[in-house]
């Protein structure tokens, strides 16, 4: 493997550049905070990345510590990857990221690709700025999604993430593609103009909760606090 690139500056933005200044590098982060991926469900979800880029990539930040691989014990049998401790701990770096962005995005364009699980890292901020924590479930037209919300980077994964004679799994995922794994805390429903408004930071959650543009299910207290908002 060539040595990896550096910019060779006595300076910690600059260090942590080096690692994750490529292109797709942060945006492979952002779907192996959902856990761990085969190859081609990352290439899925990921359009525009070249398989030899995202190849690249992968085994850069497998070299850098970022990133490891293993195989599924059977039925699965198939090869994944998933992020290590060093490498969760981007999670509030994409966050802070993502919310300096919002303002980028305006509009969706034509040309936008959208996956329903785009939307649950600026839902995570939202939740967290409402201090809400539990397993919430979200449905949008373009598919399901479910986060945990309240959680750090390093909390521990629920002990059947993953059977005893596997690797382990370095934390439990702060989101997940589909309905949630077990019974969620609480279910929102949201139109894509509203959970667009949302991502974009022009319409504030608890408004959108308060106006009734999302539909909350459930009756335990996660639910509850959110329909009284």
């Amino acid at each position: 493997m060539p040595p990896r690139r550096s910019y060779d500056q006595y300076c910690s933005a600059a260090r942590a550049l080096d690692l994750v200044g490529d292109r797709w590098t942060l945006l492979i982060v952002r779907e192996l905070l959902a856990g761990p991926r085969r190859y081609t469900d990352l290439h899925a979800d990921l359009p525009g990345v070249s398989t030899d880029v995202l190849a690249s990539r992968l085994k850069d930040m497998e070299r850098d510590g970022l990133a490891t691989r293993r195989r599924l014990p059977p039925p699965g049998a198939a090869t994944v990857y998933e992020l290590t401790p060093r490498g969760i701990a981007l999670l509030p770096v994409l966050q802070a990221f993502g919310a300096w962005g919002e303002a980028e995005l305006g509009e969706r364009r034509p040309t936008d690709a959208v996956r329903a699980h785009w939307f649950a890292l600026p839902l995570l901020r939202a939740l967290a700025g409402l201090g809400v924590r539990g397993l919430v479930e979200v449905h949008l037209e373009e598919g399901d999604f479910h986060v945990r919300a309240g959680g750090e980077p390093g909390d521990s994964a629920p002990a059947d993430a993953a059977p005893a004679h596997s690797k382990p799994v370095y934390a439990a995922p702060v989101y997940g593609d589909g309905p949630a794994p077990t019974p969620a805390d609480a279910r929102l429903i949201l139109t894509t103009p509203v959970s667009e408004a949302v991502a974009r930071g022009t319409l504030p959650l608890l408004e959108a909760l308060r106006a009734g543009q999302i539909t909350v299910e459930g009756e335990g207290p996660v639910a509850k606090a959110l329909r009284e908002g």
